[in-house]
């Protein structure tokens, strides 16, 4: 299980945490990414590329991203409003606390990854650092046209440029130095290292309980 904390750093006169939560409503979780504090937000996904795909959304939103890996329980619990629901621990919950507090170190790419094992989880950092320095440093131009693509279709650069108005020279040249491309064959590589970090947390790896429930909450 992959318990995924997202830290907004950015500070401004708008609230980041919505448009945050607006690139993570799509991915497929365990339990729902959610805000859990005024500028944290925090999920569980069992798949590792799903994993992958949150980390990145919150590095291009400038989110400090920590990854915690390892078995997940999910337990009754009740809120200070006195709802019901669930509340997520264990060891991939512990894993996500530390994750976090070392994103918070600062760093260009500020993800990080904590398993029980650490050689597993450096591996795994270390190319979400790479893939994410594609995302920090790719241009608002350049989102424009990688925003409209779809991973593994062909011919669709004509009808981007037909839909942003400028030609499929403009999108080829824009695909080329976002490395959209080279970011998309790689995502593959990070999630099995992420996989492999699984391999020393022994049995129980998915949430115990419950393996899906959208009123779950993860205890920080």
């Amino acid at each position: 299980m992959y318990v995924v904390t997202l830290e907004q750093h950015r500070r401004g006169p708008a609230d980041p945490v919505p448009l945050l939560l607006r690139r993570l409503a799509g991915l497929d979780a365990a339990a729902p990414f959610q805000r859990v504090r005024e500028h944290v937000v925090q999920g569980l996904v069992e798949d590792a590329g799903t994993a992958v795909a949150a980390a990145l959304a919150g590095l291009r939103e400038g989110a400090r991203v920590g990854l915690g890996v390892g078995p997940v329980h999910l337990e009754p619990a009740t809120d200070p409003q006195g709802r019901s629901g669930l509340r997520a621990g264990g060891p991939g919950v512990d894993h996500a606390r530390r994750a976090a507090g070392a994103a918070r170190a600062g760093g260009r790419v500020p993800v990080c990854v904590a398993a029980e094992d650490a050689a597993a989880a450096a591996r795994a950092e270390a190319v979400l650092r790479l893939l994410g320095r594609l995302v920090v440093e790719r241009s608002a131009a350049e989102w424009r046209v990688v925003d409209l693509l779809v991973p593994g279709a062909r011919g669709q650069q004509k009808v981007v440029a037909a839909e942003l108005g400028i030609t499929p020279q403009a999108v080829s040249k824009a695909v080329a130095r976002s490395l959209w491309q080279e970011e998309q064959d790689a995502r593959p590589a990070a999630a099995l290292l992420l996989e492999l970090c699984l391999a020393g947390e022994g049995p129980g790896g998915t949430a115990q309980g419950s393996t899906r429930n959208p009123s779950a909450t993860i205890h920080s």
